[in-house]
């Protein structure tokens, strides 16, 4: 080829470009009834003659009554007040979730635990997780207790809309420990277009000072200006110079808040042993850093589901090892592609010494 013209280059080129959009159409058609949200990935998604027609906005609703509905049947198994709680803020709050004697043994046992994990850096910032599976779980008595909790499991199934136990990892936030720019994730944002949950139970005190979490309270509802606003987002957000927004987890500066009808963002400055479960649809991010360097410990969760499913699912432990299992195939195969390009995935391994 490099005996070819440079206009046969570029044909060529353009041509194997059209042929491979041609080919992977009907799968990303298909995905249109999945959680896949790049507006820059899948020129379906990201087409603005589409989202024009109202293809992004109609892909909100139908995310939005399926996890409502999915609420609904779970709602029996969380107290009034819980949800009341929800249904305003986007989030639940429970200060003293366990008892004293309770978490100080979980926190020494988190504390002492040393395996394999995963690390992420982004900016000045390295997120650190090890996976609480059944390998990890089996050396790790208090902590399987927590997972296996009927207050918590419900709590965090009724923000999901699913009956099967989310996610769980212990996570740790090293701030301010890289050369770089900010932590991309300190900039206000909507992790998707569905509705989603995240969940930390705290293992440290953390202040206004070290990057607490940050939430717009009412910010999960689907109003009719948060309607608006998404479909004029969607129309050139493919474009965006914004590298997340393009992949659709929305970046939304502050002075858009009052157009939103929305009030400001809530720090989360809690007390250890304080439990926040959010819809993470809703506008939130992570704290700026103001003593640096900072770091904090959590036990942390995260459970999307299929958009458009309208039923919370089965309660079936092969159901979660089902999900593990395609979770570590997924890790693989970043693993595999980012070798073969000679670099590291987003997530890279972590040994167990370098992540105590």
């Amino acid at each position: 080829m490099n005996s070819l013209s440079p206009n046969k280059r570029k044909w060529i080129r353009g041509f194997s470009q059209a042929l491979k959009n041609l080919l992977l159409l009907p799968i990303r058609v298909l995905s249109l009834g999945t959680g896949a949200k790049s507006f820059a990935g899948n020129p379906v998604i990201g087409s603005p003659l589409l989202n024009r027609l109202g293809l992004h906005v109609a892909r909100l609703v139908l995310a939005d009554r399926a996890m409502a509905f999915r609420r609904l049947l779970l709602s029996p198994t969380v107290a009034a007040g819980d949800r009341a709680a929800f249904r305003r803020d986007g989030f639940i709050l429970k200060s003293d979730f366990l008892p004293a004697a309770e978490f100080a043994a979980l926190e020494a046992e988190i504390r002492a635990l040393r395996a394999p994990g995963r690390a992420c850096h982004q900016g000045d910032t390295i997120t650190h997780r090890i996976l609480l599976d059944h390998h990890a779980l089996a050396g790790l008595p208090t902590a399987r207790r927590l997972l296996s909790d009927r207050r918590y499991r419900r709590l965090l199934g009724y923000v999901a809309g699913r009956l099967r136990v989310p996610g769980q990892w212990v996570q740790t936030i090293r701030s301010g420990v890289l050369p770089g720019p900010p932590d991309p994730q300190t900039n206000l944002h909507i992790d998707t277009f569905q509705p989603t949950m995240k969940a930390w139970l705290f293992l440290d005190d953390v202040d206004e000072a070290s990057g607490p979490f940050t939430y717009v309270p009412g910010s999960h509802r689907l109003t009719r200006s948060r309607l608006a606003y998404e479909y004029r987002r969607s129309l050139g957000e493919r474009d965006s110079p914004d590298r997340l927004s393009a992949r659709g987890s929305l970046r939304v500066p502050v002075t858009d808040l009052p157009g939103l009808g929305l009030p400001a963002p809530r720090a989360f400055a809690v007390k250890r042993n304080t439990l926040v479960v959010a819809d993470t649809r809703g506008l939130h991010r992570r704290g700026d850093v103001l003593r640096r360097p900072s770091d904090r410990m959590e036990i942390w969760a995260m459970a999307r589901t299929n958009p458009f499913n309208p039923l919370p699912g089965l309660p079936f432990a092969w159901c979660d090892r089902l999900d593990l299992a395609l979770y570590r195939a997924w890790l693989e195969h970043q693993d595999t592609r980012a070798a073969k390009r000679g670099g590291q995935p987003s997530w890279r391994l972590v040994p167990p010494a370098e992540g105590s």
